[in-house]
């Protein structure tokens, strides 16, 4: 296959670059070693976002009566937490798959030196 524009990595720079070449026109390939949406989206930025919001949540829960709300048994579950971190992480590497095929752009396993 021939490529106009072949980009190394499919992070928030990469995706977005490959999407806006084929809306120009352009035959784009993505090369990805891992999930697509890079290490941000799989195990950086968005999954280290989604466990900062469940500890909010539960400091927020700690000092409910401060909020004038009443809760007991107050508790946290470490691999529910997780669960839930990796599933937005997932879920948001489906989308970024979603807009690839929708933009027809091939994508590549493996690295570019």
């Amino acid at each position: 296959m021939k490529y106009d524009i072949i980009i190394i990595g499919s992070g928030p720079g990469g995706y977005v670059t490959g999407i806006r070449a084929s809306q120009l026109g352009f035959k784009v390939a993505i090369v990805e070693k891992e999930s697509l949406g890079g290490i941000c989206l799989n195990w950086g930025c968005i999954p280290t976002k989604a466990l900062l919001k469940s500890a909010q949540v539960y400091d927020y829960l700690k000092h409910v009566d401060e909020y004038g709300l009443k809760a007991e048994a107050i508790d946290k579950d470490f691999d529910a937490v997780i669960k839930r971190s990796r599933g937005i992480a997932d879920g948001m590497s489906k989308g970024v798959s979603f807009l690839m095929k929708k933009n027809k752009i091939d994508i590549i396993d493996g690295f570019g030196k």
